[in-house]
């Protein structure tokens, strides 16, 4: 059975310690774990704090850059991912969401080659430490600055090349959701898939993410989710939602809403 998971960049104002009281207090059973955040909080009190309030790691956000686009070399980015596998084991998380870093000059085939590397370096630690290695494409209206893949074809050629379970894709569907074949294709990606996050917009990405609440978008989130549960997943649903509209929206409220539409969304009550 699927299980709704908030992500820590959805209450941005909060820090660690209130997204945890309140997610656990809203009977949120999930949290996805902002790198930020956790930081800021410290690993070994955080690992505490979840424990204390029975809140699971659904997944850790995040590493790459491997193709330096935000100024590190491909070595420094490949040491802070080994970091973030380490990391994420230590918090129990399913997964650590994986960025490529844009293009950044680079043929599209050296910087798949860049990937590539980067992943199969971090492979045999990603299988000690448990944790699935969550390759994550974004749409192209907003992918510039963070990544070259831009469709899930683009995520799962790399995957490909790599043949491992500790290597699968993100589906968010605020990226992927505009796809008109994305619920006809549910049952070919569900064993490729590490996590799938739960995000709406009222128009195609165009330039920094704007999302709305779920189900007040365009994106057909309902139907992709029970596609993807149709054809057996049962990994989280993590909510992501950030943009001028989230802003100003009130966090209880938010997490509310939410979880009333993870109750529509899989059709359960409670």
């Amino acid at each position: 059975m699927a299980s709704l998971s908030m992500n820590e960049v959805t209450t941005y104002r909060w820090s660690f310690e209130e997204d945890v009281v309140n997610y656990a207090a809203a009977g949120i059973s999930a949290i996805g774990i902002w790198r930020h955040k956790l930081s800021d909080f410290g690993e070994a009190k955080a690992r505490d704090l979840l424990a204390q309030h029975a809140l699971e790691a659904a997944h850790l956000f995040w590493a790459g850059g491997f193709t330096g686009s935000d100024g590190r070399s491909f070595r420094e980015s490949v040491v802070d991912a080994a970091e973030a596998v380490r990391t994420a084991g230590r918090l129990g998380a399913d997964s650590l969401i994986v960025c490529s870093g844009a293009r950044a000059g680079h043929t599209h085939s050296h910087a798949r080659r860049l990937i590539r590397e980067a992943l199969k370096e971090l492979l045999p630690l990603a299988e000690e430490h448990q944790v699935v290695l969550a390759l994550e494409p974004m749409h192209p209206g907003c992918a510039e600055e963070c990544t070259f893949l831009t469709s899930i074809d683009d995520a799962l050629e790399i995957c490909d090349t790599l043949a491992s379970p500790y290597v699968r894709i993100v589906l968010d569907t605020y990226h992927l959701g505009h796809d008109p074949d994305i619920v006809a294709r549910a049952a070919q990606l569900v064993d490729r898939l590490a996590l799938v996050q739960l995000g709406d917009a009222r128009h195609p990405p165009e330039g920094e993410q704007s999302r709305c609440l779920l189900g007040e978008g365009m994106v057909p989130i309902q139907e992709i989710v029970a596609a993807l549960l149709e054809a057996g997943y049962d990994g989280y649903l993590d909510v992501e939602l950030l943009g001028e509209e989230i802003e100003t929206t009130d966090y209880a409220d938010l997490l509310k809403h939410a979880k009333t539409k993870f109750a529509e969304f899989t059709r359960q009550r409670g």
